[in-house]
């Protein structure tokens, strides 16, 4: 069964569909890449997904029961957490405490050693454990994004949506995100990725989305959807 399903999902801002109409599915223990130009509408399925938006109409589930209509911090009790396309961190806290937050968030009643423990845990996957006292306003971007990634692992999701995480970073410190997405998903977190590094989607993805004016124009492994024409011709280019 999908860990995450979308039916007929769509959401208009005035008189523009932001999504229009789309169906989608996500495997337990898959990576999909959710890609398409700018304005497409991919950050407004986030949205929706998480709960930020409501679909009018469409339905989306989460391990077969609606989660439409609940609140952000319904949905990501129930497993389902994010980052963000623009860093969304605490800039005068520690990364330690930016990555507690996480971890007290997820799973109320949480103990602070057991807090604390998840914390450090998640700092440990992200290749930060040695940081944990810096600002994170001091950090690099790169560095900034796995904050960010640590702070919505610390959740414990069993889903995790990933906006745009490799945006603005270097050839090394994308071919470091890409073994970070790695990483997670052999944590056994189900993984969907917002990216324009078409290098980190085609050699992590199982199968890929696309959106384009928020409809879904195209679905399916990278091999397809690099030969695709309608692809090509409206994202890919030659």
């Amino acid at each position: 069964m999908p860990i995450l399903e979308g039916e007929g999902v769509t959401k208009y801002f005035g008189g523009l569909a932001a999504v229009s109409n789309v169906d989608f599915h996500v495997d337990q223990g898959e990576i999909v890449g959710l890609i398409g130009p700018n304005g497409s509408g991919k950050t407004t399925l986030f949205n929706l997904i998480s709960g930020a938006l409501v679909p009018k109409p469409g339905v989306i589930r989460f391990k077969g029961e609606k989660i439409t209509g609940l609140k952000p911090d319904q949905i990501c009790r129930r497993g389902v957490s994010r980052t963000f396309q623009s860093v969304e961190i605490f800039g005068n806290m520690s990364v330690f405490q930016n990555v507690l937050l996480g971890a007290f968030f997820g799973k109320p009643g949480v103990s602070s050693a057991d807090a604390a423990s998840v914390a450090a845990e998640f700092l440990e996957l992200v290749g930060l454990s040695t940081m944990g006292p810096i600002p994170a306003k001091d950090l690099t971007l790169a560095n900034q994004k796995r904050v960010e990634v640590a702070r919505a692992l610390a959740t414990k999701p069993e889903l995790l949506l990933l906006d745009e995480i490799m945006a603005g970073l270097t050839h090394t410190e994308v071919a470091h995100a890409i073994e970070l997405v790695d990483k997670i998903r052999k944590k056994g977190i189900t993984v969907i990725m917002i990216e324009h590094v078409m290098t980190a989607i085609m050699s992590v993805c199982e199968r890929i989305i696309v959106l384009h004016h928020g409809a879904k124009i195209a679905e399916g492994t990278p091999k397809e959807i690099a030969a695709s024409k309608e692809v090509i011709e409206v994202y890919l280019g030659e």
